[in-house]
Formats: structure tokens, sequence, C-alpha cells
């Protein structure tokens, strides 16, 4: 406290040995107008009631933060598509320090380590600054999306027993609806301040490398129980970074397009710790819309004196999304002009698009198929993650290595093994078929640094999920998908560096999810992604999602729930019989479905998934025969 004694006796007041920073500056007589902001900057100092000091340009030595004083200052990091601002990464880390300070004023404390820190902030730099300012107080980041209504923010805040709420100014009025609930907790709420670009380029110490408890708790979606907090450390976000880094050659040459909700593991993750790793720009397009879209993918290749004139005009040059943005976009390109049309294709193609990726649900073949064509051979690369492992596997950039219906394999880091769902035996390699020849199922289960490290405040769901190892080199994480590995003649050959090490051997096919997409049908095993993929192929489908509906006499039936395509079936019709003749040359029969329903919505989540466990009893209640097991 020797400081702000010092600095008391200077302005003629008498400090106190136990006063706190954020009342040091109330106790300043009115005549100081410097009272309500002496700790708002990063060149200050912030005076802590703990009687000590701390340098509030001072960050801890955390990678990312390493990695972004590394990066050229006058980069862009940021860029709001819609308006044109931009934001370098000279001034990141001392926005960064900025909101840092407001939190431990906020709290009342310097002291911040493991605390879980909620916050509702839109898709900008706002979002990328509150992220890092959370870690840079190692607190846990507890991202919610200001879609959820305001019971599932209620409970995120509870169960997380978040310390703080942060907003941005646009979703104050959301965070104080939630506030105003029934909480078993009382967060301090604050509400930040919007960054206008421009900031100085301030130089920014890094401290110790000490993380504390830093990192990130995202919320499963809860399709079969409430929702439960993955844990994911920073040393966890680190290496799920790196690995990615790696795989896909993120550089600072790289201009990602973001067009993807930041409440999950791919827009925060993929989209955005790991750009920042790299030097790349990230531009926020959310949320979104195919129109905007394509212009903004056209705006490199038009002309002056054409209609559109975006404040943006940078290639983009990394893209990832989910099946159905792809779908939608390929939907609507069509209605664009000529022009349009041409510049687009141009856009992504793999000249200037060096990168598209498609992940978070099953990429039907169809979409992968005429999204080649379209973009002039720029193949979707697809890839395997969750909440809990972040991005598991992977195809790799070689177009080759990008096989329809695989995943690939283990990213760099990652560990993969498959677990026969019926022995519960390892498939070890060269044993991938049993004696009559058959392909064996197995669970994959993952391990590695790229791990998350427990379900909040839920050990048993925690220790249900992982297994020991023989080897003693760390637990297993049993991931619930179930999956088969085949050799592919043409692909694992690539030559180019960052591949030799892990895009080898055979590769790994998702069958779907062990308790929703592996259907059990007459003692045959049919997996929901094969039929789904195979019933795209077809002109009259637009969508489908195939479930696994009670049978008491199959155990399980199979059954379908079709859109249309309005342009092949225009009176909206298509008989079980019809739709079994159309499948009687790709599947087998086992496999078709025997009971189909026709709709006009198929509901999905933000990242384009399905509940199948509660579509199937919305649509198919009636097929139930009642002496189900």
């Amino acid at each position: 406290m020797f400081l702000a004694q010092t600095l008391g006796r200077r302005l003629g007041v008498r400090i106190s040995a136990s006063v706190s920073a954020s009342s040091f500056s109330s106790a300043l007589p009115e005549r100081f107008p410097c009272r309500r902001n002496l700790f708002s900057s990063s060149r200050t100092y912030y005076l802590s009631g703990s009687n000590t000091v701390r340098m509030a340009s001072t960050l801890p030595k955390l990678p990312v933060f390493e990695a972004i004083a590394r990066h050229d200052p006058d980069s862009t990091a940021v860029i709001h598509s819609r308006s044109g601002r931009r934001f370098h990464y000279g001034e990141l880390l001392g926005d960064v320090a900025k909101v840092r300070n407001r939190l431990y004023e906020a709290a009342g404390k310097d002291d911040l380590d493991g605390e879980r820190i909620a916050f509702l902030v839109e898709n900008s730099y706002d979002y990328v600054v509150t992220l890092l300012a959370i870690l840079a107080a190692k607190s846990i980041a507890v991202p919610m999306s200001p879609a959820f209504p305001a019971s599932e923010l209620q409970y995120i805040l509870n169960h997380s027993e978040a310390l703080m709420l942060l907003s941005s100014a646009k979703f104050a009025p959301k965070a104080q609806e939630v506030l105003k609930t029934e909480l078993d907790v009382e967060p301090t709420f604050l509400q930040l301040d919007k960054f206008q670009g421009g900031s100085a380029h301030e130089k920014i110490t890094l401290g110790k490398p000490d993380p504390g408890a830093a990192g990130m708790m995202l919320y499963t979606s809860g399709t079969t129980n409430r929702p439960k907090g993955v844990l994911i450390p920073q040393a966890a976000m680190t290496a799920q970074a790196r690995s990615l880094i790696q795989a896909w050659e993120y550089t600072a040459a790289d201009h990602l397009l973001h067009v993807l909700p930041l409440h999950h593991i791919h827009g925060t993750i993929n989209a955005i710790l790991t750009p920042l790793f790299s030097g790349s720009s990230i531009e926020f397009l959310f949320p979104f819309n195919a129109d905007a879209l394509w212009k903004r993918f056209a705006a490199p290749f038009l002309t002056p004196d054409q209609s559109y004139d975006p404040a943006v005009r940078e290639k983009i040059t990394f893209f990832t999304a989910v099946p159905t943005i792809y779908s939608r976009l390929l939907a609507t390109h069509k209605t664009l002009d000529p022009e349009m049309q041409s510049a687009t294709r141009t856009a992504i193609s793999p000249a200037h698009l060096r990168l598209s990726i498609s992940g978070s649900a099953a990429l039907p073949t169809p979409i992968k198929r005429r999204w080649a064509e379209l973009s002039m051979g720029n193949v979707l690369l697809e890839r395997f993650g969750m909440t809990e492992v972040g991005m598991a596997l992977s195809c790799g950039l070689d177009v080759a290595d990008r096989v329809d219906g695989s995943v690939g394999w283990p990213l760099p880091g990652v560990e993969a093994r498959l677990v026969d769902v019926d022995t519960h035996q390892v498939i070890e390699k060269g044993q991938e078929r049993d004696a009559e020849g058959r392909e064996r199922v197995g669970e994959i289960q993952l391990r590695g640094p790229t791990i998350f490290a427990q379900y909040w405040r839920n050990p048993e769901a925690t220790e249900k999920e992982f297994v020991e190892s023989k080897d003693g080199k760390g637990m297993w994480f049993k991931t619930g998908d179930v999956a088969v590995r085949r050799p592919v003649e043409s692909a694992g050959k690539s030559n180019l560096p960052t591949q030799k090490d892990w895009a080898r051997g055979d590769m790994y096919f998702i069958l779907g999810r062990r308790s929703a997409d592996i259907i059990k049908s007459g003692g045959e095993k049919v997996s929901a992604l094969e039929v789904e993929r195979e019933m795209l192929s077809l002109p009259q489908v637009a969508e489908v999602a195939v479930l696994a509906v009670p049978s008491g006499k199959w155990g399980q039936k199979v059954g379908a729930v079709v859109i249309l395509d309005k342009e092949t079936c225009p009176e909206n019709k298509w008989s079980p019989l019809e739709m079994r003749r159309a499948l009687k040359d790709r599947l087998a029969a086992y496999k078709i479905p025997q009971v189909l329903r026709v709709v006009e919505h198929i509901p999905r989540n933000a990242m384009g998934k399905i509940n199948k466990k509660m579509l199937v009893k919305e649509i198919f209640s009636d097929e139930f025969s009642g002496d189900e097991l």
C-alpha cells in the first residue's frame, strides 16, 4: 500500500492501509476528475486490498499471449465484415489487459484464479478480448449463447457457480433478464465497453508462465440429460490449437471468414484461438445469411462498377462451417446473377480458398460432390471432434486424402483406438475383420493432451466416461461414437511435410453415435449415417434423418424422416414402396427403412445436429408396438 499512500499524500488525501483498489478511487474528492477512471488505463498500477501491487500492463505468460506478442503489430487480427472496422495485433494485448483489470476492480480483488466468469458478447473483437481477458485473470471462461432462453442461461450460471456475468451493451437486457430469475448464485454483473479500434500499440509485459486454473467451460447440448459443463484447461486449449496448426497449416497469410456460433468448440478453438496462435486474420460475419456470405466471397473479384461495394475486399483463404451451411449456399447460388455466380465460383476455387472444412455433423456425399463441382475442384475436408476433445480425427490437406465418408486419421498429439462394441476388446491393427470376414465395429476412444479435464461438479459422469489403460500411459476417454477402420489404397501418401507424421495408415469411417445412430434390427447392425448418405443421393430427398424406431419383434426398426425435393416431388408425396424401389440397388434389404414419414421441417440445433431420440418420439410414436423392451 506504500504506493497508494504516497499517491494519496500527493493528492492531499489520507489513504488507510486496508483500502481496496475500488474504494481508493472513490475516496478521492470530486474535484479530482480522474477519480473514477484512475485504474481503467493499462498504464497505471492496480492496487489490491491484499496489500500487493500489480502492473496492469503485465499479463501471465500464456502460450497464446506469447504468440500474439510475436505477430506483426500492424497486421489485422479481427475484422467486422459489415462495418469494415478492423483491429490489429498490436492493440490486442493492451485491450486484454484493460478488460482483465476491470474484472479485478468489479470483483473487488485481484485473485480470480479458477473462478468461473460467464459472458454474453456478440461475435466480434469484443468477444475475443473478453475470452482472453478471462484467461489472463486465470479464470474459467463460460461463453453463453444469447439465443438461449433465460431458463437455460439461469441453469448455466447456477451450475457453473459463476462469480461474474459479463455482457456487451447489446446483450445487457438479456443479462438483466437472467439476473432477475431465482438464481442460486449472486454473480457480479459488469457491462463491458465496446472497443472501436485504433487503440495504442502498448508494450505489454508477460510475467511468469503461471496459467493457474485458466480455461474454458463449454456446455454440452444436453440431448439426453441436463447439459454438462465440460472443463477444458488452458493447456488443453493450447494443445488443440497446436495440433490444428500442424494439420491444417494456419499461417499469418490466412484470412478466415467466421460464421459460426461461439458457445461451441468449433467456433472457439478452430476459428478463434488457433488463428490467433498463427497470426491469421479473423473476419466475423454472423449470423449466417447465404446472400451476405456469397457477396462477401465475391467482393475481391467484382469490379468497382458492379452493384456490391463492400468495406472489406481481402480474399477469403480459410472457411469452416457445418453441412447445413454448405447445403444452403448450394441451394441459393443458382439465384445469383451471372456476374455474382462467376465471381463466387472464382472466390471458392482452390486457387483462392485454400481450405474449406465441414464438421460438427456428418457431411452428405451429394453436398460434398456438388461443392467440389461448383468450386472447380475444392473438396471439403471432413474431420471428427466433440466438446470434450476438440478436434480428434481429420482427413489430410492432399485432395487424395479427403475420402468420401471418412474422417481420416488421429490428429497430431492424439491417440485413438477402437474398442469392439460386442466383445469390448481393443481392435488391434490387422484385426479389423472377424472370423467370418465382417467388419468389426468399435467405439472410438481417445487420449492425449487435448482431452478435457472433467465434467464440472459431476464426478460420476467423469469417471463413467474414462477407462483405465493397461500401458500406464493415461486413461482413455470414451467418445460414444462408433466407427470402422479401413485401408484406402489411394490415401495416406501425401508428401506434405506437415502430413507425413500422422496422415498414414487405415482411415476411420464414422458410423454414428452408439446411442442414436447404430440401429440393431433383427440381429443386424445398421449405421444410420450410411443410410442417410445413400438416401441423400436420391433426387427425391432434400433432407433426411434415419432413426431407430422401437419394435417388439425386431428390437428396433429403421425409420426415415424425409423432407422432399420440391422440384422432383412437386406434390410432396413419396410412398414407402417408391422409397424401397429407389434404395433397392444401393442398400442391403435389412438397411432399407421399414417406416417413412414425409415432413416439412426437421429441427436442428445451432451446429446442424438433430436430437434423434426426441424426434423419434415426436414422429413415430404411433409405430411403437407396445411390446418394446
